[in-house]
């Protein structure tokens, strides 16, 4: 199959699954058929999937992540490299990248989750919860209601649970709950962030995982403020590092705006 069949041919396999879907007409331009196909996996409830499903979804995300390219952490710079004069103390440790999460080939990414764990369900959203959830594959969504069934109840806000990458670069992911900021950030939603830091950065190493990727946790969708989460995480990875054998931190940002925050730090 070509990648435009596969997308098809996918298509109509998700609309299968659900009676209510079949009114749905495929769009006619490349684009529009990936972006439904997109939207049907994030509206999936998770359930196992026939096996061809997997395959052809497994081949399809593959194509596409060679051709978004993957990017290594040993081609990433630390920081002690670019800002030689930071009070950072482990900069030998940690690097800043600018780009797509999904695209890093560290140990484990960290993604930004809501307290169900389940990923996104909104078509398309620009969430980094629905980019991870979208490049992973169904699988993600399926492991993680697995853990959630197990667990019975929602994830706290700050602890971490870790699951394998399927078709992301990275071998697994770190799903982390931040807190949500109403009209101020209280000390205690403070200390909920810093939480999470530690709490990923400790299933990494009782995983005996040597690299992990950070989102920006909290900001965005959570309302944290840019600069406050910036300060936290550094602070947080860094006194962390000084008694830790983990061997690459990568803050890893999308925005210009938080490139510019975490390089005002480095310097």
């Amino acid at each position: 199959m070509t990648h435009s069949e596969k997308v098809s041919w996918l298509i109509q396999q998700l609309i299968k699954e659900n009676p209510g879907y079949h009114a749905v007409g495929e769009p006619v331009d490349e684009r529009g058929k990936r972006r439904l196909l997109r939207s049907l996996m994030n509206v999936r409830w998770p359930k196992e999937a026939d096996e061809e499903v997997l395959k052809i979804q497994d081949e399809l995300l593959q194509e596409e992540l060679q051709e978004k390219g993957i990017i290594y952490i040993e081609e990433i710079p630390v920081i002690a490299k670019l800002y030689p004069c930071s009070s950072v103390k482990n900069g030998d440790r940690i690097s800043l990248w600018q780009g797509d999460i999904t695209r890093l080939a560290a140990d484990a990414i960290v993604n930004a989750a809501n307290s169900q764990l389940l990923g996104c369900f909104v078509p398309c959203h620009g969430c980094i919860d629905n980019a991870i959830h979208s490049a992973a594959g169904i699988q993600l969504r399926n492991e993680c209601a697995r853990l959630m069934e197990e667990q019975g109840h929602d994830e706290p806000t700050g602890k971490a649970k870790i699951t394998l990458g399927y078709n992301l670069p990275a071998k697994h992911v770190i799903h982390t709950v931040g807190p949500i900021v109403g009209v101020k950030v209280t000390k205690q939603q403070e200390e909920e962030l810093k939480s999470c830091y530690l709490s990923c950065l400790r299933t990494a190493e009782k995983n005996h995982l040597d690299s992990i990727a950070f989102c920006c946790i909290s900001t965005g969708e959570f309302h944290f403020p840019n600069k406050l989460a910036a300060q936290i995480a550094v602070e947080t990875v860094d006194k962390y590092l000084s008694g830790s054998g983990m061997k690459r931190v990568i803050f890893n940002v999308f925005k210009d705006e938080d490139l510019h925050i975490y390089q005002k730090l480095f310097r």
